[in-house]
């Protein structure tokens, strides 16, 4: 375990808050790797500023790729007890900002890469790690197209998100969007003979709750997520300059948060899109994960984990991008997204690690028990 924690001490160290430039992590990782002897391809943003890696141990088709993002959420205003970005051990824990989300499962990957240099697997040890998953699954885009091509087709994809260690078989896809309301500029004092930009806001968020309502009531259902059904939610409203000026423009954040058996374009069309007042447009979106249930590798691979399973998580993440190319793709990772994921004093226990760190080098080496049932 020593070496885990001091991989992931080196980790957190990085300030890699999502929107902010992860290049000194990379350049770490990918020398890290370049030492193991991996093979590396380097996938830099459109901005120039961050960039994502693509790598591999041995030959040919098959084998595992670990899935992990760099990034991690702001600590601004939160009430931290230390330094978020100095990893502290306190007993069985260790505190510090991304050790569940997701730094510690790249920590568990990283220390078993290492290790394939001297205890080659039989077939092929693969790493994805990418940029931006924290606001909106913003660099897997530029990076899933050249999976397959660098690294051939993997047997298995595990994207390393906290379900402290269970198998995870689904989650919804998402959608954000900004609406523009548009009114007229005048003094308040004569506010009624001027279209309120904020009104047109505040009578479209009021369209978003009927919405959610008539979901909840009629729409898709699937019994194994908390909220059973797809979501409509207006987080953020920005509009007016001044009290005493009638407010000609106003925006809305929304998303959807959609079953993947539901088209979330489908459930945009039932809100009132089509208004001269109103301009409304996708800002990211990344798919749900629905893998097929019955396909017997997961019993397999339920059994390595040693914990109730397959769940299903309120929570997004890059998998759906892996299983849209074909991919047999599942979510299992340390941590409790719960109990630390974005909150202050995020950590995780070490017995997560640990867990973790087992999975991976029974999964490796024993990939073919798994797969024997294909």
């Amino acid at each position: 375990m020593n070496d885990i924690i001091e991989i992931l001490k080196t980790l957190v160290g990085f300030k890699t808050v999502a929107n902010e430039p992860n290049l000194d992590l990379i350049d770490w990782v990918e020398n890290f790797l370049a030492a193991a002897c991996f093979r590396i391809k380097r996938i830099p943003s459109p901005c120039g500023r961050k960039a994502g890696l693509l790598a591999k141990f041995g030959n040919g088709d098959g084998g595992i790729l670990y899935s992990a993002h760099s990034d991690v959420v702001s600590t601004e205003g939160q009430d931290w007890t230390s330094d978020p970005f100095v990893l502290q051990r306190i007993g069985e824990r260790v505190i510090g900002r991304g050790t569940t989300d997701m730094k510690g499962f790249l920590a568990c990957v990283l220390a078993q890469a290492r290790m394939c240099r001297d205890m080659p697997p039989a077939k092929p040890f693969m790493i994805a790690l990418s940029w931006d998953e924290e606001i909106g699954c913003r660099g897997i885009p530029y990076m899933v197209d050249q999976v397959v091509p660098f690294l051939g087709c993997p047997d298995l994809v595990i994207v390393g998100e906290p379900t402290e260690m269970q198998l995870c078989l689904g989650h919804k896809g998402k959608v954000s969007y900004k609406a523009i309301c548009y009114g007229e500029a005048g003094h308040s004092a004569l506010a009624p003979n001027f279209k309120n930009a904020l009104h047109v806001a505040a009578k479209f968020i009021l369209e978003t709750l009927d919405l959610q309502l008539k979901l909840a009531k009629s729409g898709a259902r699937d019994d194994a997520y908390t909220i059973p059904y797809s979501t409509v939610h207006a987080g953020i409203v920005r509009g007016g300059v001044a009290l005493n000026i009638v407010p000609e423009r106003a925006e809305v954040s929304f998303e959807i948060r959609h079953l993947t058996k539901e088209d979330p374009a489908n459930i945009l069309n039932e809100l009132d899109t089509n208004s001269e007042s109103m301009e409304i447009s996708t800002v990211y979106q990344y798919p749900g994960l629905s893998t097929n249930e019955t396909d017997p590798v997961w019993k397999s691979l339920k059994a390595l984990t040693n914990v109730p399973g397959p769940i299903k998580v309120a929570f997004g993440t890059e998998a759906g991008f892996f299983a849209n190319i074909g991919l047999r793709t599942a979510v299992i990772g340390p941590g409790s997204m719960d109990g630390d994921g974005h909150q202050p004093d995020e950590g995780i226990d070490i017995d997560q690690l640990r867990k973790c760190s087992d999975f991976c080098r029974t999964l490796q080496h024993g990939l073919h028990s798994v797969l024997r049932v294909d």
